[in-house]
């Protein structure tokens, strides 16, 4: 990161005290994400361990990797957690997968957790929205909006490279990891949600991590087809065909009959694109 970039990252980071020192006490919809992760250790260090309350919402889509993550976290930087489990998958406009279906997972999360959090007193509740997404196709921010959720990251003007660079300072070890949107990101939009699919998808990328893949990785679902996305630097190491044939054989291990290895790479939202609901 440049100077400046730092400098901007540090102005960001007083401001986002402040405005917590403003709300006094917040509630966080907490994934363990970079982005969440990073307000809720910065909430905890300005108001204490009793004023700010993470909350995870617990459900099929959620990732079991980035629970372990979240908790890992909320444990060593002695933020307070609760749990709530979330029932999208019942929702038959959910479960359809519309290109605005993380509109009805974010309604289903927020009108649980708000109440939830009056009850034990936190009347501000916010989410780890950053300034670089309020330019993507995000139709869960109406459901935030709706709810009177703040978003105090993209308030401040935090990018995610300042996010990055200012939870590696406070020794957050989100810092480095890879994005991790829910699991029902990677089914094709009218491709309908299932706890076997999801299931699916979680294993055969748990399979794949275990070859030693760290970076950027997504598999996408194509029916009998897992579509893998890898970062450009993993992506040469294999394409050489006995790691190539070794990378299939774990994906149809792990349940998917075959295997196409994205030559284009890792692309966040990919299937966003795919169905022209954002930039290629």
């Amino acid at each position: 990161m440049h100077a400046n970039d730092d400098a901007q990252a540090a102005e960001n980071e007083v401001l986002l005290i402040q405005w917590l020192r403003g709300a006094a006490r917040v509630a966080i919809g907490y994934s363990g994400g970079v982005d969440s992760a990073y307000l809720a250790v910065v909430a905890r260090n300005t108001l204490g361990m009793h004023h700010v309350l993470a909350v995870i919402g617990r459900s099929a889509s959620y990732p079991a990797a980035q629970w372990a993550a979240a908790r890992q976290v909320a444990e060593s930087f002695g933020i307070l957690v609760a749990e709530l489990d979330t029932d999208e998958l019942n929702d038959p406009k959910y479960a359809a997968n519309p290109s605005n279906r993380c509109y009805f997972c974010k309604s289903e999360l927020w009108s649980r957790l708000v109440p939830f959090a009056s009850r034990f007193g936190f009347q501000t509740v916010v989410d780890g929205t950053n300034a670089d997404d309020l330019g993507d196709h995000r139709p869960g921010a109406q459901a935030a909006h709706e709810q009177g959720i703040r978003s105090p990251l993209a308030d401040c003007g935090f990018t995610k490279s300042q996010i990055r660079h200012r939870s590696r300072l406070l020794g957050i070890p989100t810092w480095s990891q890879p994005s991790s949107p829910c699991l029902s990101s990677r089914l094709p939009y009218g491709t309908r949600v299932t706890t076997e699919r999801l299931a699916l998808i979680e294993e055969t990328e748990r399979a794949i991590r275990r070859l030693g893949i760290v970076d950027d990785l997504r598999v996408r679902y194509h029916d009998d087809l897992a579509r893998v996305e890898l970062s450009c630097d993993e992506l040469a190491h294999w394409l050489v065909p006995e790691r190539f044939a070794r990378l299939r054989d774990v994906v149809v291990a792990a349940g998917f009959p075959r295997m196409a290895l994205d030559l284009r790479g890792f692309r966040s939202g990919s299937l966003n694109v795919l169905h022209g609901v954002g930039a290629a």
